[in-house]
This record gives C-alpha cells, structure tokens and sequence, in this order.
C-alpha cells in the first residue's frame, strides 16, 4: 500500500510539474517558472497568515514546477525569507530565491543606497536565507535617484565579485526608472508592476528589455486581489492588510495598492472583464495568461497563502492563449478606464 502511495504521489508531482513552462532570465542562463512566488503575502502586510498555511502553500508551488520564489528582506521583517529557507531545506529541487534591499533605511533616502548599507543588509538576508550568496538581489523601489549614481551599481559589482551574489537586478516603481536600470550593463532584472490594469511597460520597457537580455518581474499580477474577481464594494481587509491602509499611499508609495487605481473604478472594471474570461478558467488565471502572452514578460509573480490559491495561480501555464479579440478589447478597456489613473504616474 505504501509502495502504490509513494507512486501515485511522485506520478502527480511529475504531472504537475510537466505543466509549468519556463523562461530564460536575463543573463543568468536560468529558466524559470514562467508563474512564480511573490513571497510579500506570506511574509506581512495582507492580514493573518499562519507559517504552517503559507509552507503548504510554497509547498505546492513547488510541486506545480515553481523555481523561483521572490522576497524581500523588510517582508514581516525577514519572516519571507526564513519560510524560503525553511522551504529549501524541505526540498531537494532546486529552487532559485530574488530578495530585495533597500526599504530598511529610514529615512529611506537615495543616499542611504551606499556600499556600507547594502552589504549590511546583504549580510542580514544571508543569514536569514541560509545561504553563501544571494541568487538575485534587486534594490527595492529605491528613490528615482538612485538610477543615477553609478557607485550603487558599483557596490552591488562588488558583492558579486566577493561572491554574496551571484546577480543583481532593481525592483521599480516606475517606467523611466526601468529604462534607466538598464543601461548598467550587468543588471539581469526588473521588476514592475504589469498587469491588466498598468499596461504601460507594454510600450516601451519590455521590449527594451528584451532587447537587452534583462528579465522582466511582473509583479502584482492580479492586482492585490483585484482581478480575482472576488471582491465586492463590501469587502473588508484587516487592520494590517496594506488593502486597507495603504489605498492613498500612507505607509509606500499608492501604486503598490490596487495598482493605484481607486477601489471603486477596479471592481466596476472587473465587472467589464468578467464577460471575456473564458469557460474552464478563473479570472485570475485569466489575468496571469494576459500578462504570459508578452514575450519580453520572464515570469509573473503572484502571491498564495493557501494551498487553494497555489493551486489555482500557479497551474496556468497549459491554460488557452487569449485570442486577438480579447486582447484588444482588455487594451480598449485600459485605454478608456483605467489609464487616466495610472498611466503617467507610473
């Protein structure tokens, strides 16, 4: 009975794993799950989760083909990262984990992005991670400023030469800071919010990006939840939930929070979507195979702190490709609704 057991469980996980399809990124010579972990969710700042819930869920995403988790060292002040190292030790995959530094300082300032700074919090995430160097390293939505100061690039060079990391990319808020990032040469990533609702990247910076070889993060894919397709104008989020605190940009900056856009103008948006999402598949899938459909996309990083919600982000890759149509009228529906709130913010 154990034997059979065993084999049905090992036949499911090559099944599962079977599905996901991968993406070069950047320059590292990686491929990763083309849908992959956003580690915020199970780290802080989105209501209660338990770390026995959340490894479950991590757990499951590694058994879909995930390979690629995304952290942060300010993510419940480490808890992130302490969960992706407890995953690793759990599983014998291999497992390649981006964190981010930078949003510790306080004030959190452009000069603060120095050589001593970094590595300090370099230092710090090692050890929360377990690990002799970093996979991916992103300076974490740092002032626009930083973009021009050469010496921050130069100080992650110099990690990578002590052999802390083995790369480095810049997580941003805006467009004009990515195009910017890329003309440091050895940068393998960025990470930006693209989804249905902040379509602008489209334009100009995947297809720089791609020209270039640097991997594009996507991150917030569905939107905090948005674009899910369960919310209400009744919704409640609790206390420490950034849904709830951070809708106007009290705690960082408002784009990180529904996309920037105002509550009420996303769900009435969802409701506009609702009607082109095809039989077989949720609205959130839906907004994952929008954003896979762009090739210059490495990868979309959606979060789960349930097994439920593991499975459903993160078994997409097999789903249909939008068709033209669909396309174009998720296009018409940015172009008309929802770019006035975004577009030239971010």
């Amino acid at each position: 009975m154990w034997i059979t057991l065993a084999l049905s469980l090992i036949f499911k996980r090559i099944g599962s794993i079977a599905s996901m399809k991968y993406r070069e990124l950047g320059k590292t010579g990686w491929k990763v799950s083309e849908v992959s972990f956003g580690a915020w969710a199970v780290g802080g700042s989105w209501g209660q989760v338990e770390d026995s819930e959340s490894l479950k869920a991590m757990h499951r995403a590694v058994d879909l083909g995930v390979n690629f988790f995304d952290t942060a060292d300010v993510y419940g002040d480490g808890r992130s990262e302490r969960l992706i190292r407890r995953l690793r030790s759990e599983r014998s995959e291999t497992i390649y984990v981006a964190s981010k530094a930078g949003r510790r300082l306080d004030p959190h300032e452009a000069a603060g992005y120095n050589a001593k700074n970094l590595e300090a919090f370099v230092d710090r995430s090692l050890e929360n991670l377990g690990v002799d160097a970093i996979d991916l390293l992103q300076l974490h939505c740092p002032p626009t400023d930083v973009y021009y100061m050469p010496e921050t690039f130069e100080a992650l060079e110099a990690m990578v030469a002590k052999g802390k990391l083995l790369g480095y990319g810049a997580s941003v808020a805006r467009v004009e800071e990515a195009l910017k990032a890329m003309e440091y040469p050895n940068l393998q990533s960025i990470q930006i919010i693209f989804n249905i609702f902040r379509q602008r990247p489209a334009e100009l910076a995947l297809t720089q990006a791609k020209a270039k070889r640097v991997g594009i993060l996507a991150r917030l894919p569905l939107s905090s939840g948005m674009l899910t397709g369960k919310m209400t104008a009744s919704s409640k989020f609790e206390a420490d939930d950034h849904r709830a605190f951070n809708r106007e940009g009290a705690a960082f900056d408002k784009g990180e929070t529904f996309s920037g856009v105002p509550f009420d103008e996303g769900l009435a948006a969802v409701e506009s979507i609702r009607p082109l999402v095809p039989a077989g598949m949720t609205m959130g899938q839906f907004a994952l195979k929008w954003i896979l459909s762009f090739d210059g996309v490495t990868c979309a990083i959606p979060g789960a702190k349930t097994v439920s919600q593991a499975e459903q982000n993160f078994n997409v890759s097999e789903l249909p490709d939008l068709d033209g149509g669909t396309q174009a009228a998720l296009k018409g529906l940015y172009e008309t609704r929802l770019a006035k709130n975004v577009h030239q913010r971010w």
